[in-house]
């Protein structure tokens, strides 16, 4: 198994830095715009860019938000793999609202087409977008595509693309797997 380092925390951090900007560009003071991270791994970066926003960019109406997909997925049952759901940490009202669904990778689609049906069940937004810090853009296996990605990688069939953040695995980095 051979790695490779596709970002290291210096640039994964001016990369959150861009994506932070570039919500503040489209949705201004978030007042009608909250973030909701996709658990498990999108809830970390929400929760980064949440604090970023708020404490680099003075940005005071942040509304966070952490959704579970498990029982969403279309694979939920055909693994042997019993799967554990996380929690969903929804406080406010989506409806009406702008959401920013917010996960590490985007792969295939399949977390997403998940998310879109779980959030139904919290009212009907506004609007719907999707950032994601790395945009595996040749795996796709359903027509979905981020409106805010940190970098695109092309990973083949095997490759595994890997987020380590400082607040699990000690470091913020991104590797390319290679198994």
């Amino acid at each position: 198994m051979s790695q490779k380092v596709l970002l290291n925390a210096k640039e994964v951090n001016i990369i959150l830095h861009r994506l932070a900007c570039q919500l503040i560009e489209k949705h201004n003071d978030f007042s009608d715009t909250v973030l909701i991270g996709l658990q498990p791994r999108g809830k970390h970066l929400a929760s980064r860019l949440a604090t970023m926003l708020k404490t680099d960019y003075k940005i005071k109406n942040i509304e966070l938000g952490h959704l579970d997909i498990t029982f969403f997925r279309d694979d939920f049952r055909r693994g042997e793999k019993i799967l554990e759901a996380n929690t969903t940490e929804i406080n406010f009202l989506v409806e009406n609202k702008n959401i920013v669904f917010i996960d590490d990778v985007l792969y295939t689609g399949r977390s997403i087409r998940a998310a879109l049906t779980a959030i139904q069940s919290f009212g009907r937004p506004n609007e719907i977008e999707l950032l994601t810090l790395i945009d595996r853009r040749f795996s796709r296996h359903l027509p979905i595509q981020p409106n805010y990605r940190g970098r695109q990688v092309d990973a083949i069939n095997e490759e595994k693309v890997k987020v380590n953040w400082v607040e699990n695995e000690g470091e913020d980095s991104v590797y390319l797997i290679n198994n």
